[in-house]
């Protein structure tokens, strides 16, 4: 075995220990906080309601580490090239913590207080291109598909995730009130913030490339 070889299998078993341990820490945190809020109010309606709550704006900010994060470092600089890096990881974990999530709304249908069939449908798609973004993160598989399909599986899904969050954030009526202050102006903002983000991230990539074309066929 050569030594470019070894030094591929070693970073294979490097990478995957950190997304374990990054998928591992995420599930935690967000059992812990479904834990939480269900022995703070029980595992009836109420409490599954806050722990659904709960872990759907912790599963979002790492979500939305994952989607704005290259974003950021286009836009501002090196600063947040460190973000950018860790974006697989950041996506994993998202998918996840978002399994004790499904998990809640699974109990809550179990105890008798599903969902309409139209959320389930709309938030359904958003959690099949969750997981189907997490299994052709896997490079053998991210190869297969190509660099053109693997941009335009990133771009459709991960831009669907992000409306699926906003219009969760966005849909609260009571705006002003604390509940919505506290709750939901902080995630709906940031819903705002993050398809902004790369909007403005695209327009200058497409604009440095129109640039670099000109000055080659110039």
């Amino acid at each position: 075995m050569g030594q470019q070889e070894r030094h591929s299998l070693n970073l294979i078993g490097f990478a995957l220990p950190v997304a374990a341990a990054w998928m591992g820490s995420a599930f935690c945190a967000a059992l812990g906080l479904a834990a939480l809020a269900l022995a703070t109010l029980g595992p009836g309606e109420h409490g599954t309601i806050l722990a659904l709550k709960v872990t759907a704006r912790f599963s979002f900010l790492l979500f939305w580490l994952a989607y704005a994060a290259g974003a950021m470092t286009t836009l501002f600089g090196p600063a947040f090239e460190p973000l950018k890096r860790r974006g697989r990881e950041f996506g994993l974990a998202f998918a996840s913590a978002h399994l004790v999530h499904l998990g809640l709304v699974a109990w809550l249908t179990y105890i008798g207080h599903a969902p309409a069939r139209g959320v389930f449908l709309f938030f359904g798609v958003a959690a099949l291109w969750t997981y189907l973004l997490a299994l052709f993160s896997i490079p053998r598989l991210q190869k297969a598909l190509g660099s053109k399909g693997w941009w335009f599986l990133r771009a459709v899904g991960l831009n669907y995730i992000a409306y699926a969050f906003a219009t969760d954030f966005l849909g609260y009526p009571q705006f002003g009130s604390f509940k919505y202050l506290v709750g939901y102006l902080p995630f709906a903002a940031l819903s705002v913030v993050g398809p902004l983000l790369c909007l403005a991230a695209f327009v200058q990539r497409a604009a440095w490339l129109r640039k670099t074309s000109s000055r080659q066929t110039g």
